[in-house]
């Protein structure tokens, strides 16, 4: 199935980002996944102040990515995320339903921000 993420990091060190990005990224391709796409999106004020990890947050650093995986590579890269004290939220949806004309019909991802 095809897969957006959309994950909000603590902001501060662009380092941070990769990291997860590529863990993530590693763990969906030890799922036998596909990655289609990753976007930086950049640091933004995150639409309310969130407390998460005994931190109260302001601001975030968006990213999101892209995949093809199985629902197990799916949730495995959730639960993952949801134990990085580094990440504020996240949050994945299913994007068609799994039809090549389906996802054929789905846009191309945004474009990263320099």
């Amino acid at each position: 199935m095809l897969y957006e993420l959309i994950g909000i990091v603590r902001p501060g060190n662009l380092a941070e980002v990769k990291e997860i990005v590529l863990g993530a990224g590693q763990l969906i391709l030890q799922h036998k996944g596909v990655i289609r796409g990753i976007s930086n999106w950049g640091v933004f004020s995150l639409p309310k102040a969130t407390s998460v990890h005994q931190m109260r947050h302001h601001h975030g650093h968006y990213f999101a990515m892209r995949f093809d995986s199985s629902v197990a590579a799916q949730q495995a890269v959730r639960n993952m995320l949801a134990l990085d004290p580094r990440m504020i939220r996240h949050s994945s949806v299913k994007l068609g339903d799994g039809k090549l004309e389906t996802i054929s019909r789905v846009g191309p991802g945004v474009e990263w921000r320099r």
